[in-house]
């Protein structure tokens, strides 16, 4: 940490500083200028905090110099990780498309949607067995027998399957229908009890951002569940809150860079849920990809006007097979494949 001293702060002031530095454990490092004094404190600031600081007379500002977030950072793994989903690989030089239903609505239309999005040459499936809604008398999703048609589905075509938790005590049943990965959605995004729950267990993790989230706080997220020892970690962008009533949200796409520049781990983006609209998705995505995104969740439906959930941002099969052809040469122009 690095602590600016006020100009004309007083030796006593800095000795205050010095001493408050020592107490924490750590040595300090004084540099005196013509205008200012600046000390380093070395060691593992972790003990220390800018607020510790910044409150004592003759102190300007104080800043870390180690970020907050370790085992998420490039600091710690310059190279870039992949993170395994059932042996499908998210993060390396193939972009991952996952698609499926927002909702799960039974078993038969489950199954044949995931039949025609394995013949596409999609490979992992994802669908919500439990929908959160902003109104409560919105449908709530089908519960665990929509985990039991998802496995169905999904093992049948040999997909791998994701879907969203809601509460950590419904991690017992994901565990149970043995679900690949675990989507943490925006509004659970920092619900530290759930996210240090996932960290001790052995499953991938799709960790949404909060509509509201910054992205330090959406790492620091992350690194509630790397410090429990799961590492499989993959961010999904799916837009922030603005003023803008045009689309659901809006699609930071400054993040996908922003974020790859500081993280190893892998980054998604859903343009379904940012732009709210069918005929969004394909710019959305496409502009995901251009920006270095390793993937794309896709929400898609046989018949979206009759979808129970979020039918307005669903694209149809034949809809996602010609994004597919119109994502091929822009794969490419960035140095994936598709």
């Amino acid at each position: 940490m690095i602590i600016v001293m006020a100009a004309g702060a007083t030796a006593p002031q800095i000795d205050a500083v010095v001493g408050r530095i020592r107490a924490a454990g750590l040595s300090e490092h004084i540099s005196r200028g013509t205008e200012r004094t600046i000390i380093g404190a070395v060691g593992d600031e972790r003990s220390l905090s800018a607020d510790m600081f910044e409150t004592m007379p003759g102190v300007e500002r104080a800043m870390r110099v180690v970020k907050d977030y370790r085992m998420v950072s490039r600091e710690v793994k310059p190279d870039n990780s992949v993170v395994s989903i059932r042996g499908v690989p998210i993060g390396g030089p193939q972009l991952q498309l996952i698609a499926g239903p927002s909702a799960i609505e039974d078993a038969g239309s489950l199954a044949t949607l995931a039949a025609e999005l394995h013949a596409q040459g999609i490979r992992l499936l994802r669908a919500g067995a439990y929908k959160p809604r902003t109104s409560p008398y919105a449908f709530q999703g089908i519960g665990e027998a929509g985990l039991e048609y998802l496995q169905q589905a999904a093992r049948a075509q040999g997909m791998p399957m994701i879907s969203e938790i809601l509460d950590v005590r419904q991690l017992d049943s994901f565990l149970a229908y043995d679900v690949d990965a675990i989507q943490v959605g925006p509004r659970n995004m920092q619900n530290v009890p759930l996210l240090r729950e996932l960290g001790s267990i052995n499953k991938p993790v799709l960790l949404y951002r909060g509509v509201s989230a910054t992205l330090s706080e959406w790492l620091m997220a992350a690194e509630y569940i790397a410090i429990g020892g799961n590492h499989n970690i993959v961010f999904c962008e799916r837009g922030i809150r603005s003023f803008e009533p045009a689309s659901r949200h809006a699609l930071d796409i400054t993040a996908i860079p922003l974020l790859k520049r500081e993280t190893h781990l892998p980054v998604l983006v859903d343009p379904s849920h940012a732009g709210g609209r069918g005929w969004l998705v394909p710019p959305l995505a496409a502009a995901a990809v251009a920006a270095g995104a390793d993937g794309l969740l896709l929400e898609v439906h046989a018949s979206p006007q009759d979808a129970w959930c979020d039918a307005e941002q669903a694209i149809t099969p034949a809809q996602l097979q010609a994004l597919r052809a119109q994502l091929q040469p822009l794969a490419a122009a960035v140095g994936r494949s598709l």
